[in-house]
């Protein structure tokens, strides 16, 4: 264990060693940061949870260098089909469409490989260190510090460690959490549903199987998810989830007999091996506080929702991610510590509309009553159902506002993404413009067209400025939007220029120069509100 510059033990540290702490340490760590990760347990957790990755996570892995991980443990999903009990069609989402980051909605993984796999990055890396079997006993700080009390679960011993933060990502039932005292709002979503893993025999798929590739059985007698697992060791997963309807027991539910049963409706047990299950209860709750002072919660302690939007953990990988580069400003003294007041009001507004869509996801399948069924059949199928609201963007924090201080749209939202061309090299955008605050110019607009005070504004704080044209029209300077992913989502938005945020979300937009100064100017305001340090510049840069 080397301790950080700064005299203490860690820089951070971070109680839990699920995906999203995995994913914290390596993105602090390439930050430079030296992360101490204690964990209770003694390896990957084995039981079937997570088996979703969407396009922004999938593009966040890819800026964090984690590409090769997720590229190797993720295949892209097909249509998300949700069936009545007749097997008439109530309700599809086209996962496999093009997202604004370029790449399908939604990828199916295998959660443990892929935690295997940032668990050998993990151990690759310099500045973090694991500590396994042990326990977080008890939390302190200063305004200076975090000292956080550990006990080793096998010899008892305590010891004190000292780290400048402290991030609280130990799951449902945080022990951070619950020190700090903070409770937890219920949005009012509970039930029990047993997750089963199994392995198909080899060359067997889906479709050998008669089984939907992905979709919803909302049949009232048994509401059932069946949706790819992913791979393991090159096997094909399925991921079967029943609901324990009211006259069962979460006892009886977790008996093998009680699984090959539930099975037996859909596979034969020579056609594959169950490789595991477990009982989870589906919940939909929101820490009131996600940071106390020099603590702060993230993933499952923060939040938990159901599982129908597949976004459980890649809400909390947004967390680690719009986390990760505010600490960093503030360890490094270019931002103060306000900044991090910035953290619970842009994610959890943003997690708290995820949980609504999958509560209401969650609505039209949890209904075991047949006459309720029935109603909800008769509603999808006249075509007279409420779509699900649009994926949720950003609505407080650090964005533009106008002078009455309302968000000016398109800020919050994600910025696009895609294959780009720049100087003879083609490869995705956020690997040729580098990270951190990004003003993207289209369509004629150029600093020059910005006032004297403004081009002073963007160069004291280091804004790498980039033009993106046409493919058929860039010059050797610019980046060519070979995929046409960037240009016409600035078109739909009605702007030509976009200041995008180290996290990857827009600040805000703008259509003409006046609009762009303004945009500067109310950048200049916030920056300054937190202590974002300022730096001599010389104007214009471009990607390396």
């Amino acid at each position: 264990m080397s301790p950080s510059d700064t005299g203490f033990d860690f820089d951070v540290i971070q109680v839990g060693y699920g995906p999203v702490s995995k994913v914290s340490a390596l993105l602090l760590d390439r930050m430079g940061w030296s992360v101490g990760v204690f964990e209770r347990w003694t390896e990957v957790y084995p039981l079937p949870r997570a088996v979703c990755i969407d396009h922004e996570i999938y593009r966040v892995l890819h800026a964090a260098g984690l590409g090769p991980i997720v590229d190797r443990v993720t295949e892209p999903a097909p249509v998300y089909r949700w069936f009545n009990a007749e097997w008439k069609e109530l309700l599809a989402i086209d996962w496999t469409a093009g997202s604004v980051s370029g790449k399908p909605e939604v990828n199916f993984v295998h959660q443990p490989s892929f935690e295997r796999a940032l668990d050998a990055e993990v151990m690759r890396r310099g500045n973090i260190a694991l500590n396994l079997e042990t326990e977080c006993v008890g939390i302190s700080q200063t305004d200076e510090m975090v000292t956080v009390r550990i006990r080793d679960t096998k010899t008892r011993e305590e010891r004190d460690y000292t780290a400048r933060y402290l991030i609280g990502i130990d799951g449902a039932n945080s022990i951070v959490r619950e020190s700090l005292g903070i409770k937890r709002s219920d949005k009012g979503f509970e039930a029990d549903w047993l997750v089963v893993d199994f392995i198909l025999k080899e060359g067997l798929t889906a479709k050998d199987l008669g089984l939907i590739e992905c979709g919803q059985y909302c049949n009232p007698k048994r509401p059932t998810t069946i949706v790819p697992g992913g791979t393991e060791n090159g096997r094909v997963l399925r991921r079967w989830e029943f609901m324990r309807l009211p006259h069962e027991t979460r006892e009886e539910m977790v008996k093998e007999e009680k699984v090959q049963e539930l099975l037996g409706d859909w596979i034969k047990p020579d056609q594959g091996t169950l490789v595991r299950h477990a009982l989870y209860t589906f919940r939909s709750l929101l820490a009131d506080k996600w940071r106390e002072g020099r603590i702060l919660l993230a993933g499952d302690a923060a939040h938990l929702m159901p599982p129908f939007m597949g976004q459980g953990m890649c809400a909390g990988l947004r967390d680690a991610w719009n986390m990760a580069w505010k600490l960093d400003r503030v360890m490094r003294g270019t931002a103060d510590p306000a900044l991090l007041d910035t953290y619970q009001p842009e994610r959890l507004p943003h997690v708290s509309d995820v949980i609504d869509i999958s509560i209401f996801l969650g609505s039209i399948i949890c209904i075991p009553d047949e006459q309720k069924a029935a109603e909800r059949d008769a509603m999808f199928l006249s075509e007279n159902a409420p779509p699900p609201a649009p994926f949720p963007k950003l609505t407080d924090g650090f964005l533009h506002r106008d002078g009455a201080g309302e968000v000016v749209a398109p800020a919050g939202e994600l910025s696009p993404h895609g294959t780009v061309r720049h100087r003879g090299r083609t490869a995705r955008f956020d690997s040729v413009v580098s990270p951190g605050l990004n003003l993207i110019l289209t369509d004629g607009l150029t600093l020059d067209d910005l006032s004297r005070d403004a081009r002073t504004i963007l160069a004291d704080l280091k804004v790498q400025t980039v033009t993106v044209a046409d493919r058929r029209k860039a010059m050797d300077r610019d980046i060519a939007d070979t995929q046409e992913q960037i240009l016409p989502f600035m078109r739909d938005k009605g702007v030509r220029a976009m200041l995008v945020r180290p996290d990857l979300y827009l600040f805000g937009g703008a259509a003409d120069p006046a609009a762009l100064n303004a945009l500067v100017a109310d950048l200049d305001r916030q920056t300054r509100d937190l202590g974002f340090m300022r730096e001599s510049g010389t104007g214009e840069a471009v990607p390396a």
